[in-house]
């Protein structure tokens, strides 16, 4: 029970602040609204679990005791932020009395033991790649959108990561909507494993943008690895969607047309379509614009993009939210729309390559 160590203010903020994302708000194991403090000859682990995810920080420190007890978060954290001097030193005795010390602010406040936190699990058996964080972010933040939030499908409120022939695939899907990113990853045993949503959300805030990270995944655990922090998530059983089936293979049309500029032009029609006044957005891909249209009870609006269309021109109804968020994830300046007549899916795309594919599922438009 017994410890004592000194470390630098700033570096403990940050690995409480990383442990604060797994720390139950409420939870009938008290112990799960704290933060086990595991304190080793020259460092200590901050460890947090919520049963469904745990997360482990290492701050280097200037050990005179090891030990290790449970500090209450948010008290702890809010301590911690709110010292003013560039080192902190933190004493427990064996009542769990904790003192915590930073220039002439001091604090004594009540720990418990080490052995009410439960373990965290561990990945085992597992098989792993390593990918850079940015890299990473990149397909978690492109493809969280099409996420579903409902728990109709337990196995949609999370993304898909399927891994073959050295490309990484991460899909989310909701059933109005599809989106995937691919990318390159120095690793060929093939692995397949849906990680929740909740998860990728954690995880986008503990990645930096420089180093790697380490994916382990066994049946039912995966571990995101950045090596000063570590999380730990449960994974989602069950049979994802046939992602290769959903996605249609021949397109009678092709649209070119600027991101940036569509958006706009969406959001300008869209300003009569609320929650409470629904209307399909109309849209028109003719030769060289495309037409944009709404009707609801308070009036119309209209308004148009330039575009370079191939193929048959046409006209179809879409939820103006769905289209806003696969254009708004979008990471080039022109995008390529790929369609197969007024009720198949359209397809977003890259102007070159393949690296992400967005699918937005058409709504049926009533004859004016």
């Amino acid at each position: 029970m017994m410890m004592k160590f000194t470390c630098n203010t700033g570096e403990l903020n940050q690995g409480i602040n990383s442990a604060l994302l797994a720390v139950s708000p409420k939870s009938t194991l008290l112990a799960l609204e704290g933060i086990l403090v595991r304190v080793t000859t020259k460092e200590i682990t901050l460890m947090s679990y919520n049963l469904e995810m745990g997360i482990t920080a290492i701050v280097d420190a200037k050990v005179e005791k090891t030990g290790e007890l449970i500090i209450p978060a948010k008290v702890f954290s809010d301590i911690i932020r709110r010292i003013e001097s560039d080192e902190v030193t933190i004493e427990a005795d064996d009542r769990c009395l904790v003192q915590i010390t930073g220039g002439v602010s001091q604090f004594t406040i009540l720990g418990m033991t080490s052995e009410e936190f439960p373990e965290l699990p561990e990945v085992g058996e597992a098989q792993g790649f390593s990918i850079p964080m940015e890299t990473l972010s990149s397909m978690v933040d492109m493809t969280r959108y099409a996420i579903a939030t409902n728990d109709t499908k337990p196995v949609q409120t999370g993304c898909l990561f399927e891994l073959q022939d050295g490309e990484l695939v991460v899909v989310a899907v909701d059933g109005f909507r599809l989106a995937l990113r691919r990318e390159k990853v120095e690793h060929h045993e093939p692995m397949r494993f849906i990680v929740p949503g909740k998860t990728l959300g954690e995880l986008l805030k503990l990645m930096s943008e420089e180093g790697n990270v380490v994916v382990e995944a066994s049946r039912k655990h995966i571990l995101f690895d950045m090596g000063n922090c570590a999380l730990v998530s449960r994974l989602l059983e069950g049979d994802f969607l046939d992602y290769h089936a959903a996605i249609p293979r021949e397109s009678s049309t092709n649209v070119v047309v600027n991101t940036r500029a569509l958006i706009h032009s969406i959001e300008r029609t869209s300003l009569l379509i609320s929650d409470r006044l629904r209307s399909p957005l109309r849209v028109d891909f003719g030769e060289s614009v495309i037409k944009m249209s709404c009707s609801t009870s308070i009036g119309k609006a209209y308004d148009e993009c330039c575009c370079s269309t191939t193929g048959n021109l046409l006209e179809m109804g879409f939820n103006n939210r769905f289209l806003l968020d696969a254009l708004k994830n979008v990471d080039t300046d022109m995008v390529r729309l790929e369609l197969c007549g007024p009720l198949s899916p359209m397809k977003v795309l890259p102007l070159e390559g393949d690296h992400f594919l967005f699918l937005v599922l058409p709504m049926r438009l009533r004859a004016e």
